[in-house]
Order: C-alpha cells, then structure tokens, then sequence
C-alpha cells in the first residue's frame, strides 16, 4: 500500500496552506504489494481480534499508547479498555503483526457458510462478450487477444463467450462439438427470454483446465453478421439503408443477471470481457453518434463541452447493477469511429474494470494487453475507508470507485490491481489547525478490506502428477491497515521544501478532469493555468521577491522558475505539457472526443511516477546503444542539438521511441542489439508497465521523425496554433509573469 502527500510536512492550518498555495492531499495505491519505500506489509491472521477504537473506530497500531489495561487512539486521543485476550497478546509482542509494524496485512474468519457446505467454490469465472457486428480483421485481433488470455488464466478457472449483434449468442463448448443458441435483440426494452432458460449457466462456463481446446475451436468459428443476415428490424433505415445492429447494451444488461443469479454461489467475482467496434447503435443503450457530426460542423457550441458529458444515464445504471451483481465488466474498444466512450465508460470504470481505447486493429496491443492484465495478482469485493486525526479531514476522493451510499469516506471498488490509485485531498476541520508541539502529530490510517482467490494447494502424488484438479480455489477475506505520520511545517519554506511535485500534479488532473467534465474542456485549461499564477505569487510574496517601486512591482524580479526552491522547480513544465496534452487540447486541434474520454480513464488510476511520464516524457540519450549520455533532457530541439549525443531514448508511458540523430555515426547498429543496455531497459520499463507501450525505432534522416518531434514540446505554442516565433515554453511563462503582476495589483 503506497501512500503518497503533496507534502509530507503538513501546513500548520488553513491560513498557511492558503498562503502557500499548494494542494494538500495524498495518492493512495491499497493492493500495491510494497509501501512508497519498497517496504512489505507485515502479514498475520485474526484480523477480527484488533482492538478498535471505541469513539472514531480506527484500529490499534503502533503509534497508540499501550497501557497496561487500555490505550490510546493515535487518531483521537480516546482512552480504550483492552480485553483480557488483547492484554495476554500483547504481552508478547513479537507474535502479533500489529505491535511489529504501521503496515499489516491480515486474515479474517470465513463468514458462516450456508446449509453446511464446504467452503465456497471460489472459481474466477470470465467471460468474452464479442461484437459480431465487425471486421474480420477485429475478430482475427480479438481471437488473439482470448488465445492470450487463456494461456493467463489461472488452473480452475471458468469461462464462457458469448458474442452479440442484432442478437445474443451463447456458447456450449464442453459437448464434442461447440453448440450456440441465438436469442433476438428486441429493438427495445429486454430480452423476451431468460437466458438461465436459454443454456443453463453452469452449462455456458466451461472449466478452462479441460475446455481449452474446445474453447479455442469455438472462437475460430466467429464470423461478423453480413448485411443479408440482419433482419429488416435490426437497425434498418426507413429508406432500406442498413444502419448496424450492435444491440451492446441489451447483451450487457442480460450478461449481468444471467451471471448475478449465481453471485456467491458458484463464483465470488466474474470479469466480462466487452469486445466493441463501434457505437451501440441498436436496442436497449443504443447511442447516437450523430452529435460528434453535428458538433464539428458547427461552431457556434463548444465541441469540448458538448462532447464530454454522457448522453445517456443507462450505462451508469447499468454498472450499479453489474456491481450488485459482482459483475466487473473491462471495454476494450477498437475503432477508429465516434463511440461515444463518454457515455459507456461508466459501464468500465464504476464496476472496477478498465476502458482500453485502440485506433487500429494493424498495431494493436491488445493481445499483450489481455496477457498482462490477467497474469497480475488482484483483489475484489473491495472496501477503502480513509481516517484521519481530529483536526483535519477529507475533502474530496477521486478514483474508479463507487461511494457508500451509507458512510462517509468509504469507498467500494469491486476488482482492484497493484496498480490502481486512488486520490484524496484534505481540508481543515476548524481555524485551530495543529497544534505547534510535538503531541499532536497528523495521522493517517487507511484501511483496506478485499478478498483473494486462493489456488488449491498443488498436492503431488508420488507419481509427480498433480491431483489439485480434485481440490477447489478457496477465497480468503483479508484487512490491510497502514498508519502513517506527518510532520508539520512550522514555516511556508519548510512546506515548499517538503513538496512532492508528481503528487501535486495527479491531483491538479483529478481536479482538471473534473472541471472538463463539469464545465468544458476550456474551464480546465484556465483552472490550472490560474492555479499556477496564484502559487507563483504566493512563492514570491513568502520569499520577499517582489520589490515595490512607487507602489508598482517591478516585473523583472518576478521569479516564475522557483530559483530558490529544487522542489517546486518541475511544476511550471509539468503545468505546460498538461496544457499540450490531448487532454486539454482543443477539439479543432484534431483531438478526438473518445481518446480524450480514455485519457481522462488512463490518468486518473495511474500512480504519481507513472502519470508524471505520460504528461512529461522522459528523454535519455546515449553515446551507444551500450552506454548512457545524460539521464534527462528537457523536451525541446535545442536540448537535442547541445547534448551531441547521437542516440535518443523518449519513454512517453503509452509509448517507447528510440531516435537515432541523423548526424548519428552509421556504424552504431541500428536497431539496437537486443543485448544492449538501452535494450534491457527497454524490456524493464516495459515488464514494469500496466499496459503495454507501443515500441518505435527511427533512424533520422531516412524515417518519418514527425511522432518523435512531437513530443518535443517546449518549442510549441501552448495553444496549439503551431510553431512560433516565440519559443514555446519561454512565451508561456512570460505571459505567467504578467498575470502573476496583474494577480498582485
């Protein structure tokens, strides 16, 4: 569980966080397998027998104070008994996680199973629901993709596919043969039949361990629906032009009950696989795509505003169901036409599953994707609840979950990976703020809750064969607590000095993609570029900068670089490559309404590193493809030229480039050997990865370097009106300077 502050010492109270200027918050990532320092969680058992804290219901940790019969709360200061069994364990420490370690991971009790039964059956069930209402060469990417991902799928596992157009498919794959039943998509409202009537569903998921094969024959039957097989009905224009028949949200919304019946019976969880390759356009949650026409023919509205907002609330109603039904759905939509991801994405994100967004089925990373996505270990049923000491509190959390509509600050997030990242900010609970001395420290307790599948212990016969097949996956409920303490700045340098920029940023794109979503994506751009005037003016007041010459400031001593403070020195660029992210670009720059919908996606889970690199690219270059030159450049051309370096090396997060300099020496092997350094590097970054980074060779003066090029932003203007005659950067915090005198006046 890495948590991680805007800054680790805390403003004294609201006067001095407002004076700084800076955000004040915290990343959380729960099911990472170490904290931020690379350290593991202390494991145990008996979770249920931690004592908890009888006024603010936080749980004992080392930070309490452990008398001999009760202890005090490091969250409130309450005095709590401690009950004879507590007194006996903690008499001997070094035999409980919770007197060893702030970071514990515990085992709970199993709840009582029903009528007797053996522990749950906790087979992970996944299903492929396949869009027959396309190319072959997307149902080609998408047989690949499910190859994958059943040589990723764990021993014991279940799976079932399922394929939809103007009608639903369902497959038996455990007879010799694979067998399909259709049922029609009405043209609106839900299917006339049950599909537990249609195929039963212990009939429709087959065991992965004894199916593969057959499973793999069934995928090679998928065909796309040709035109004379739709029905008039299906899509059907009044003129006779046939206009589709993807009837997506019907087949979901069957999916879900069809696998909701047996949520907690049969299965603990199940993933749905949505394979899309254009808009719904059929049926129940069918989306007009006609809006992206009539919003890039006319200016007269906002494209940026109109476009971003769902028009339809039926896939967020949809995911609320999904979620009661312990239905975690994954989009992976490949098109390169308006899908209006706007509206679906919430079917993904609120039930815990990702929006993957791919252009073009030629380079497609989706089969790795799949691979990697299913090969990681993850969590589900998950339960997030953040504490705080008395004087502060949380303001807002962002993040892919959904709020308890019971209780403050907890969040459930129904299938959660090491990577997933959730973010809070925080606001003072009244003008007192923290107290100077050293009694009072700000404490932070997150707390945890989810399930794992356990495999059956492989018990191997004396012959070597293993007999586990015999044996089910078992589920264990586990409670994961991290305490943690902060110091506080007794002055505003100390709190500039303690600032984490990365932090900062992720949750400046929180706050930016909510204010996209909210008011547009112009709303944005001005927030952050305001948030920056007021921290620059802030910065130069604390630090006594500004010097007054008959009551005007003189504009030359304005420092917009944070010269006297390392930590806050990243910020301004990081501020400028947000404003030149397809994030923030305006729609008449060419920015696609769906891939600025899977950026909004992207950023918001990712981890401070790794969305510090997808807004601000790393550039390393090499003398050889052995030997590294410098480890960062900025991004600009003028950087390129100084350094000299022949060998250039640009990780972006989604994508990898190596350039090689035109001036480059010709006998330098390109590309790159695969036993080189900047090769393992490469094939590191790329392990690390929660996605797959699209990997791109080229050899200046002979490639197309324009991909390459663009990412060398400091020499663009930060409107996007192209190259200009003001280099880009240098113009930008120029204009800062000046709206940071007219702030001050």
């Amino acid at each position: 569980m890495a948590v991680r502050a805007t800054v680790s010492r805390f403003p004294l109270d609201t006067d001095a966080r407002e004076a700084s200027g800076l955000l004040w918050g915290v990343t959380v990532a729960p099911f990472a397998a170490v904290d931020e320092n690379n350290q593991s969680p202390v494991y145990g058992s008996s979770g249920e027998l931690l004592p908890r804290c009888e006024n603010c219901w936080a749980y004992f940790n080392t930070y309490c104070d452990l008398e001999q019969w009760s202890w005090g709360c490091s969250l409130c200061g309450n005095l709590n008994g401690l009950t004879s069994e507590a007194i006996e364990r903690y008499s001997r420490p070094q035999s409980c996680a919770e007197m060893m370690s702030s970071f514990v991971d515990l085992e709970l009790p199993q709840e009582e199973e029903s009528s007797g039964n053996a522990a749950l059956q906790a087979c992970p069930v996944y299903v492929a629901a396949v869009d027959l209402s396309s190319s072959e060469e997307f149902l080609e990417l998408t047989k690949s993709a499910l190859l994958a991902a059943l040589e990723a799928l764990a021993p014991g596992s279940l799976f079932g596919l399922a394929t939809f157009s103007h009608k639903l498919g369902l497959y038996d794959v455990q007879g010799p043969i694979p067998v399909v039943k259709n049922v029609f998509i009405p043209p609106e409202g839900t299917l006339s039949a049950e599909l537990e009537d249609v195929m039963p569903l212990l009939q429709f998921l087959a065991p992965v361990d004894t199916c593969k094969d057959r499973i793999a024959s069934a995928l090679e039957t998928l065909r796309p629906t040709t035109s004379w097989e739709r029905t008039p009905g299906a899509g059907q224009g009044m003129d006779g032009v046939l206009l589709g028949g993807r009837g997506f949200g019907a087949a979901m919304e069957s999916l879900c009950s069809y696998l909701g019946s047996e949520y907690g019976n049969t299965f603990a969880l199940a993933r749905v696989f949505a394979f899309l390759s254009g808009p719904p356009d059929y049926g129940a949650g069918q989306l007009d795509t006609r809006r992206y026409g009539e919003q890039y023919a006319s200016k007269r509205e906002d494209a940026d505003r109109a476009l971003l907002p769902e028009q339809t609330p039926f896939y967020k109603d949809l995911a609320a169901v999904a979620v009661q039904a312990g239905v975690c759905v994954d989009i992976f939509a490949v098109t390169n036409e308006y899908t209006d991801l706007a509206s679906l994405k919430f079917l993904s994100i609120e039930s815990g599953g990702s929006l993957f967004f791919y252009t073009s089925t030629e380079d497609s990373t989706l089969p790795q994707d799949m691979y990697r996505m299913l090969s990681r270990p993850y969590a589900f049923s998950c339960v997030l609840r953040l504490r705080t000491s008395t004087e502060f509190k949380p303001g807002n959390s962002y993040g892919h979950f959904f709020p308890d509509p019971q209780y403050e600050n907890v969040q459930h997030v129904i299938c959660c990976d090491s990577y997933a990242t959730y973010a809070y900010d925080f606001v003072f609970e009244n003008n007192v703020g923290f107290s100077r001395s050293k009694a009072d420290v700000p404490t932070l307790q997150i707390a945890f809750q989810y399930s794992v599948v356990v495999p059956p212990q492989e018990l191997s016969n004396s012959g070597g064969v293993s007999t586990s097949r015999t044996k089910h996956h078992s589920l264990q409920r586990r409670l994961r607590i991290r305490t943690v303490q902060f110091g506080v700045a007794q002055n505003i340098n100390e709190l500039y000095d303690s600032c984490d920029p990365e932090v900062v940023l992720s949750l400046l794109v929180h706050k930016v993609i909510l204010a996209s979503l909210e008011e547009g994506v112009r709303e944005g751009r001005l927030l952050l570029q305001e948030w920056l005037v007021i921290l620059v003016a802030q910065y130069n007041d604390a630090y006594k900068l500004v010097q007054y010459s008959n009551g005007n400031s003189i504009r030359s001593q304005i420092d917009v670089a944070f010269s006297q403070c390392p930590q806050l020195q990243p910020l301004p660029r990081l501020i400028f490559a947000l404003l030149r992210n397809p994030l923030l670009r305006f729609h008449e720059e060419g920015v696609h309404p769906d891939y600025r919908i899977y950026l909004q996606c992207l950023f918001s889970a990712l981890e401070p590193s790794s969305l510090h690199r997808a807004v601000y690219p790393v550039l390393t270059s090499y003398a050889t493809p052995d030997k590294q030159a410098y480890p960062r450049h900025s991004l600009s051309r003028a950087a390129l030229l100084t350094s000299g370096s022949p060998i250039f090396f640009l990780d972006a997060f989604t994508i990898l480039i190596v350039f090689y300099s035109s001036t480059a020496d010709p006998t330098l092997p390109f590309p790159p050997p695969h036993d080189c350094l900047l090769r393992t590097t490469i094939n590191k970054l790329k392990k690390e990865r929660c996605i797959t980074p699209k990997l791109i060779f080229i050899q200046g003066g002979q490639d197309d370097a324009s991909i390459f090029e663009n990412f060398l932003i400091e020499e663009q203007d930060v409107d996007g009106s192209g190259l200009t005659s003001v280099m880009g950067f240098v113009s930008f915090l120029e204009d800062i300077t000046v709206k940071v005198l007219e702030f001050i006046k």
